[in-house]
């Protein structure tokens, strides 16, 4: 079966920067497995896989356009040291989420200077290139309901890959049940 829309994929990957420096990577017997279509993972990356089969390896190289996005100088700020109330020793590279009016974003420090802080809303990798090397595991056509909710259900479909007979699977009591693909809460889980 070929990669497209609805197709749920199994993929080992490494990803690094133009330097060749890795930055992450799929572990061992541990593939990333995401619905196709869906934007589950970058643009670049997903457009790429289109018509790709089990087996396949891949190079892909993906701009920063379909990749994390270019640096917006808008989400790079300077705050006074006072908003860090209980954090002693402010670093560079400590992360914290910040409330703003369009709801929480995710902030690393860049600066730390006497009473200032510079703080970056922008993804780490905003403005680089990502150079991927992909494996194909496996291909198979997604689900009615991982379509229907956009994302894959690990393990048919609850209990991060518990599960009995004929599609169910059991809470961690093993004694109540839910049918294969029910969502709670936005995400995959048992109902107790």
């Amino acid at each position: 079966m070929q990669i497209a829309e609805g197709t749920v994929v199994s993929m080992d990957y490494a990803l690094k920067d133009d330097e060749g420096t890795l930055i992450d990577q799929s572990q061992p017997g541990q593939p990333l497995v995401y619905l196709h279509g869906h934007r589950n993972i970058i643009p670049g990356l997903e457009s790429a896989l289109v018509g790709k089969t089990s087996g396949e390896s891949v190079d892909v190289r993906v701009e920063p356009a379909e990749g994390y996005g270019e640096p917006n100088p808008a989400l790079e700020q300077v705050v006074p040291r006072d908003r860090f109330q209980g954090v002693e020793s402010l670093e560079v590279g400590m992360q914290f989420q910040a409330n703003t009016d369009q709801g929480p974003v995710s902030v690393r420090v860049t600066k730390v200077e006497d009473e200032d802080v510079t703080v970056d809303g922008n993804h780490p990798l905003a403005g680089k290139h990502l150079n991927f090397s992909v494996t194909i595991q496996e291909v198979r056509a997604g689900t009615e309901e991982e379509i229907a909710h956009g994302h894959i259900h690990q393990g048919g479909g609850c209990c991060g890959g518990g599960g009995g007979e004929g599609g169910e699977c059991c809470s961690s009591e093993g004694d109540a049940k839910q049918s294969e693909g029910e969502c709670q809460d936005g995400g995959c889980g048992c109902a107790h």
